[in-house]
């Protein structure tokens, strides 16, 4: 994902209507995007944590471990950055006095410690009296882990010795145990430094952190960002207590009762009225992860409304009715749009780096020429298979890098002509979401395809094709700030309802996506043909 640099936009587009304000707390940055009741964005505003607070001497937003392992935010930096946005904003002249409702969207799995009597501090916010320094002694844990943490191993594996096994945790919580889930986070906090985790009061998510510094008190956790903690039962929306019981001991007091992702968690603090000139009955909608607003900014409202983000690794996600959990790939969150529903979501890391070491490795000036290497082959590439990992893969795990290449009688190949190779690279990566994608129910109606890589045609074409379902691309801003802004405005109605409205029907009047290429059935038959001869192969691969 392109992170957002400090930067200010404001369109012309401002009217008298409310405005609705999504902010996104990243790995490196804060980032914001208004909206008018017609979903229209008419302001645009970043903060990097590196360029704009080098105090906190972080790089890309985080302070690595000398063991490599351990990687971790200030959460004192967050705060602070939120009064720089601020600032910022009312610079430009930003008119906060029309805002609405504010929502949010935070770095999933990132966690925060608020120690014994922070609530007080929260409450007794002054406009005088930046966050810093309010906040500067709130914390039990002056380091978050964030996502990149991968320093939980032996709390991953005692959870799933625990519960039975990793498909068992996967069935309940949406994922097996994984090291940057919140739950193992607490248990090693819990188990390594019991006199941190003695003096916390509350612990937060990144998002319910951000929510927080807004209405001046602790704010729930939204079951959506919940559901990435190995700790909330998926289908019952509330915390498992067996999850709890193996996690640390008091652990549902620190945690608090979940909410729905569209519940007004409380108004905000008189503190940026008189600051910043919000309006008294400004109501704060819950934050939830990044990855759950993206979902909501790409509008993926029905089950086979999937998105395929390219950008460093590539993101499968997309909505469900029905969740189907597994132990060897991907997540499973509630949707944070559709109370009763559900996302899945797949991660692979070799996404466009790998796409660009291949396009310069076959001698493709530029991706045009690459496309044309593509387009003298036909679909299905003559039943020649590739697997390309520059970098150690998530999905399938596969730990080896390296070129893999296949005849179509999956006899080794040393080498492929530019041509084939330039085809198999894209037929492969493709395959893989359609296999594991599929895998957890992600069967597409249609492709919402987003990052550098969706401005190619030849790319788009084999997606399409691979997965069998039209594909629409857009101008998006921020998506996860988006997503929360639209969010904002979503429980800002369901307020003023009673209940909890379609979210379809509140961002009907968003701009529409354009639909770029049609399936070619003929095409799209041969990959289905060729599906299990590359499951076979990748289940080699990944079996060593």
């Amino acid at each position: 994902m392109n992170e957002l640099s400090a930067s200010t936009r404001v369109t012309s587009r401002m009217s008298e209507s409310p405005l609705f304000l999504g902010l996104d707390s990243s790995t490196q940055g804060l980032k914001a995007a208004a909206v008018d009741e017609s979903c229209r964005v008419v302001a645009e505003f970043g903060v990097n944590f590196d360029a704009d607070l080098p105090e906190y001497r972080t790089r890309g937003g985080v302070q690595r471990g000398p063991d490599g392992l351990t990687v971790t935010s200030p959460p004192v930096m967050w705060a602070a950055a939120l009064d720089v946005l601020f600032d910022r904003m009312q610079a430009s002249g930003f008119v906060f006095d029309r805002v609405a409702a504010v929502s949010g969207a935070g770095q999933q799995h990132g966690s925060v410690y608020w120690r014994r009597d922070a609530r007080a501090l929260l409450q007794g916010m002054s406009a005088e009296k930046r966050l810093r320094e309010t906040l500067r002694d709130a914390f039990a844990v002056a380091a978050s882990p964030v996502w990149m943490d991968s320093s939980t191993t032996a709390q991953c594996r005692a959870r799933e010795a625990a519960l039975g096994g990793p498909q068992a945790v996967a069935d309940v919580t949406g994922s097996r145990a994984f090291e940057r889930f919140t739950g193992n986070q607490i248990a090693k906090l819990a188990g390594q430094n019991p006199s941190a985790y003695a003096a916390t009061e509350r612990i937060a998510l990144v998002s319910s952190f951000m929510a927080s510094l807004l209405i001046g008190d602790y704010a729930p956790i939204d079951v959506s960002d919940g559901s990435g903690m190995n700790l909330l039962d998926i289908r019952a929306r509330r915390w498992d207590p067996r999850a709890l019981d193996v996690t640390a001991p008091g652990l549902a007091g620190r945690l608090g009762e979940p909410v729905a992702s569209h519940t007004v968690v409380g108004n905000l603090h008189t503190r940026y009225a008189v600051r910043y000139g919000f309006p008294k009955n400004c109501v704060v909608v819950a934050f939830s992860g990044d990855n759950p607003c993206s979902l909501a900014g790409m509008r993926l409202k029905q089950p086979g409304d999937l998105a395929v983000s390219m950008g460093t690794s590539d993101t499968l996600f997309g909505a469900l009715s029905e969740p189907h959990p597994s132990a060897k790939e991907g997540h499973i969150f509630v949707n944070p749009v559709e109370p009763a529903g559900f996302m899945a979501m797949i991660c692979f890391k070799n996404g466009s780096l790998t796409r660009e070491a291949v396009r310069q490795s076959v001698g493709a000036q530029d991706w045009k020429a690459f496309g044309a290497l593509v387009g003298r082959t036909p679909p299905g590439n003559g039943g020649r298979l590739g697997f390309y990992m520059r970098e150690p893969e998530i999905t399938p795990p596969l730990f080896k890098t390296g070129i893999w290449r296949f005849a179509a009688d999956a006899r080794p190949q040393s080498a492929f002509t530019p041509e084939i190779e330039a085809r198999a690279l894209l037929e492969g990566q493709f395959l893989s979401m359609r296999l594991h994608g599929g895998r957890v129910g992600l069967m597409p109606s249609g492709i919402l395809a987003t990052g550098g890589a969706s401005a190619d045609p030849a790319v788009l074409r084999v997606l399409s094709d691979v997965l069998g379902a039209p594909v629409f691309t857009g101008n998006q801003v921020n998506s996860a700030a988006l997503g929360a802004a639209y969010r904002a405005l979503h429980g800002w109605r369901s307020r003023k309802a009673r209940r909890c409205l379609p979210f379809a029907d509140v961002v009907a009047s968003a701009p529409s996506f354009t639909r770029v290429v049609e399936p070619d059935p003929a095409a799209h038959a041969l990959y289905t043909a060729l599906l299990p001869h590359y499951a076979a192969l990748e289940a080699k691969l990944a079996a060593g």
